[in-house]
């Protein structure tokens, strides 16, 4: 059963949608579901300033993207990165800690929810892969 705080998480789609002056842009498929997820960002001076994207996803993902298109943008690049990296590594511990301002992640990425790894970490690996290249 899918919990609830998923659905209502995954159901904020303000950020839903294309960029089409984008700076940066990465599209992934999650080679284990089929999952696609696309990623546009515009980044100035080092940061995250818009943040859109269009996926056709489970649940989970679209809960991850939803909260990470909120939450970086403003952020700077190496923070974003910096996250990204915490965020696979928290499926192994029993408490999740992230900090302040990734805090909601706290709500999705459990080992509840660790069979869902691959759906909940393709927004950050395709958000990741847009960083390290650029669109223009």
């Amino acid at each position: 059963m899918i919990d609830k705080e998923i659905v209502k998480i995954a159901s904020n789609s303000e950020n839903h949608g294309v960029l089409d002056n984008h700076t940066h842009f990465s599209k992934l498929k999650n080679s284990i579901c089929g999952d696609v997820m696309q990623i546009y960002l515009i980044v100035k001076n080092d940061q995250i300033t818009n943040f859109k994207y269009e996926c056709e996803s489970c649940i989970y993902c679209q809960a991850s993207v939803s909260l990470l298109s909120r939450s970086a943008k403003n952020k700077s690049i190496k923070k974003v990165k910096n996250f990204v990296e915490q965020a696979k590594n928290s499926f192994q511990k029993n408490t999740n800690s992230f900090d302040k301002e990734w805090k909601e992640f706290d709500k999705i990425m459990t080992k509840k929810n660790a069979s869902r790894k691959e759906c909940l970490l393709l927004p950050l690996n395709t958000a990741l892969d847009a960083l390290n290249k650029k669109s223009l």
